[in-house]
């Protein structure tokens, strides 16, 4: 079976640093890395964001259970980020790694182009991205434009 990409583009009224910001630092996505329309808990992405150095997509539930795993591919503060993505437990086998590129670039009158490109996903995962990203991505968004989140909005 031949593996699916998937690539969202966004333009959010922000700077490169704060978007940056927004996806690296624990703080931050904890407040908009989750359901609007769910009451599951948020999850936190944490790493060193080095080359090499490992990353986790932690669920902020009683256990802080690890949902996805990953290593730091490519770093280039505040414009690009590149990570292996995987199910913990096939972090052990390579060729179920998928790859999510973040580039962040300034665009024009204070908006920034936000391009995730997520490659090489099967099936089951291509499914779950499908509708994840883009209600992650527009809760970033949401969140960086207003100091809400969409859960925020939603009555």
């Amino acid at each position: 079976m031949e593996p699916h990409n998937f690539v969202y583009v966004t333009y959010i009224l922000s700077t490169t640093e704060k978007v940056w910001d927004a996806i690296t630092n624990p703080e931050i996505t904890k407040k908009y890395w989750s359901d609007p329309l769910s009451k599951n808990p948020s999850h936190i992405n944490v790493s060193e964001w080095k080359v090499g150095s490992e990353w986790k997509h932690v669920r902020m539930d009683d256990e802080k259970t690890v949902d996805l795993l990953g290593q730091v591919l490519e770093v280039n503060p505040p414009n690009k980020l590149v990570i292996s993505w995987s199910r913990p437990e096939e972090i052990n086998d390579p060729t179920k790694h998928s790859r999510v590129s973040f580039e962040i670039e300034a665009y024009a009158n204070g908006l920034v182009r936000l391009a995730v490109t997520h490659v090489d996903l099967d099936s089951q995962m291509y499914k779950g991205i499908s509708a994840g990203w883009p209600s992650v991505l527009s809760n970033l968004k949401t969140y960086l434009e207003s100091g809400l989140t969409l859960a925020g909005h939603i009555k």
